[in-house]
């Protein structure tokens, strides 16, 4: 599957980097440079309130930072979705459909009441040009769609399994796939 902004990446049983084990990561921009996602599935315990305080009350529950990935872990970057697709606010930016990123340095007040949902993830994954591709080849990683609702879930700790669960053919049938086939 072609790499694009809005799909998903689902970590494979194959891939043991630490960092990505059973995770799922929403691709926000797809280049001939490289590709930037974030981990939909790793919320830390620091409230968005506690460093971001603006924020606090336009973020979704849980109301906490979630662990975007190991690049720029210092930083932060929003995702959110649109309430009207034809009125977008300052400081919004189209990933997919309706589903963007917001500037954290736009006064909050220029985005009341624009945003149905959003998340804050303190740093991102990233990958260099042709790096990712590697990976999905090597079979780290399964590309499937993305839907909206994927990055603003309630539980993300069952995003991965649901995920999987919703997909066609033989893929669902991985969900329960163990990392050495030969050990079952």
């Amino acid at each position: 599957m072609q790499l694009a902004a809005g799909m998903l990446l689902v970590a494979t049983p194959a891939l043991q980097d630490p960092n990505f084990v059973d995770t799922v990561v929403l691709l926000l921009d797809v280049t001939d440079e490289g590709v930037l996602g974030v981990v939909l599935n790793r919320p830390s315990q620091v409230l968005v309130a506690d460093v971001l305080e603006p924020w606090s009350e336009v973020v979704n529950a849980p109301e906490v930072l979630f662990r975007g990935g190991p690049v720029g872990t210092d930083g932060a970057l929003a995702v959110a979705r649109l309430r009207d697709p034809g009125d977008p606010p300052v400081g919004w930016r189209q990933v997919a459909g309706l589903m963007g990123i917001v500037d954290l340095d736009t006064p909050t007040e220029l985005i009341d009441g624009s945003l149905s949902a959003m998340r804050v993830f303190a740093g991102y994954a990233g990958w260099g040009a042709g790096q990712l591709e590697g990976e999905v080849e090597e079979g780290s990683w399964y590309v499937v769609g993305g839907e909206v609702s994927d990055a603003f879930r309630d539980d993300p700790a069952v995003l991965r399994r649901d995920v999987m669960r919703r997909q066609p053919g033989m893929l669902a049938w991985h969900l329960n796939r163990p990392v050495d086939p030969d050990l079952n």
